[in-house]
């Protein structure tokens, strides 16, 4: 069947199978940050937003965003570049397969919270799944980014 979707920002057209996965169709149009993990959707590896909002995208059939926005990683990287420097600042990158995920889920957070406590942070990040680290890494990369994002606040104003 004929989809016609947004990534990015960019028009798509494409004929997909009834059960292609979001999560390939993304892969299969240069999009290598949605990563495939446990395909069981615990992971967080495959998070996109779908109109706005994060979805993991091993568990959404493309038919399902057809008509619609999908973002992924690579169509946020100005918003994501500062956040990125913080995780390899904390050591919470090791081996960088998850990042992708977790900066997706970091922003779609930090959107919809900006001003998080711990707790919230790990309830909101609980699906993000690294063999790497013991998640402390990425907690601390999350407090010092927003650290040096209210400072810069403090200062323009």
């Amino acid at each position: 069947m004929k989809i016609i979707l947004w990534i990015n920002g960019r028009k798509v057209e494409d004929t997909v199978d009834a059960d292609t996965l979001l999560l390939d169709f993304l892969r299969n149009h240069g999009c290598a940050s949605v990563k495939r993990g446990c395909e069981t959707a615990h992971c967080g590896l495959c998070t996109v937003f779908l109109d706005g909002a994060p979805v993991l995208s091993c568990s959404v059939l493309a038919v399902r965003a057809d008509g619609r926005q999908v973002t992924t990683l690579e169509g946020l990287q100005e918003e994501a570049a500062e956040f990125g420097a913080f995780l390899a600042d904390q050591g919470a990158e090791q081996c960088g397969f998850c990042n992708p995920g977790l900066i997706m889920n970091t922003i779609a957070l930090l959107r919809e919270n900006p001003r998080p406590s711990d707790e919230e942070i790990k309830e909101y990040l609980a699906g993000n799944l690294c063999r790497c680290s013991g998640y402390e890494g990425q907690l601390r990369s999350i407090r010092a980014f927003l650290a040096c994002r209210d400072q810069k606040e403090e200062g323009v104003q």
